[in-house]
């Protein structure tokens, strides 16, 4: 995958498939695409894959944000108009998910979000801690994000080489851009009227360990609001689930039956 240019981007797999349907992820809090990687292999049997990577100076807010993703959204539909798109948001990338699907609707066919972060400012010690971690000096600061990762990932369900690389992707986040997007989901706030107008299906992923974030109590409040949500509970997971091993999104994907879709027009869904 290429690197990161100097604004949000779309990582692009090797192979390209423009027949198939557009799978759109938007990843967590470190916003570099790369902890997909156990994913990809899975997506790509049914998906052309591509992941938001967010280069690590960005200090873009939420309406800039969103537009840039809608915008390569946009790009990457100018050739192939009439294909599915899936979008897929986790963590931080769930809140910009649910801004994505609102800012513009009809791109969309389905939309999956995994341990949204949506709770965030609901969970009042870890926001106040969020603010406490600017008056760290860096090395503090670097400190505080090791012993934060037990909480971020279930360690003991990650593979060697993917726990390696979840170190590496955690502690490659400046302290100012960490601090940012922490901001950034203090002040998320979408209305349940909002999203009740988004008609899509939506599949729901729910992390019961999570030791981070109320993510099961969050999807369960998500979706009473949706109009067309299921739910999937992964009873010993942690935030971090689709770096797990065990975790195999393609296969919750088709198991719930989330895969087949025709591309039609929002009037008809």
């Amino acid at each position: 995958m290429p690197n990161v240019q100097s604004h949000p981007c779309f990582l692009t797999p090797k192979r390209l498939q423009p027949d198939y349907p557009l799978f759109v992820f938007l990843p967590g809090m470190d916003g570099t695409g790369r902890l997909l990687r156990t994913q990809t292999v899975g997506l790509e049997a049914a998906f052309d894959v591509r992941c938001l990577a967010i280069p690590p100076d960005d200090l873009t807010n939420w309406p800039i944000l969103t537009e840039w993703v809608v915008e390569l959204i946009e790009a990457e539909l100018k050739y192939s108009p009439d294909r599915p798109v899936y979008l897929c948001g986790e963590s931080f990338g769930g809140c910009l998910a649910m801004k994505v699907a609102l800012h513009s609707p009809q791109l969309f066919d389905r939309i999956v979000l995994v341990n949204p972060a949506s709770s965030f400012r609901h969970k009042p010690l870890v926001a106040w801690g969020s603010q406490v971690t600017r008056l760290f000096p860096e090395f503090a600061y670097r400190l505080s994000s090791v012993t934060l990762l037990p909480f971020l990932a279930n360690i003991g369900r990650i593979g060697d080489d993917d726990r390696q690389e979840f170190y590496d992707t955690v502690l490659s986040v400046p302290q100012q851009t960490s601090i940012w997007r922490l901001s950034l989901l203090r002040e998320f706030d979408v209305a349940d009227d909002q999203l009740q107008q988004l008609q899509q299906p939506v599949l729901l992923l729910a992390s019961a360990a999570d030791r981070l974030l109320p993510s099961l109590e969050e999807v369960q409040h998500l979706a009473r609001i949706f109009p067309r949500a299921q739910t999937v509970v992964l009873p010993h997971s942690g935030h971090a689930c689709l770096l797990e091993s065990d975790v195999n999104l393609y296969k919750i994907m088709q198991t719930h039956q989330f895969l087949t879709v025709r591309r039609q027009s929002l009037s008809r869904l």
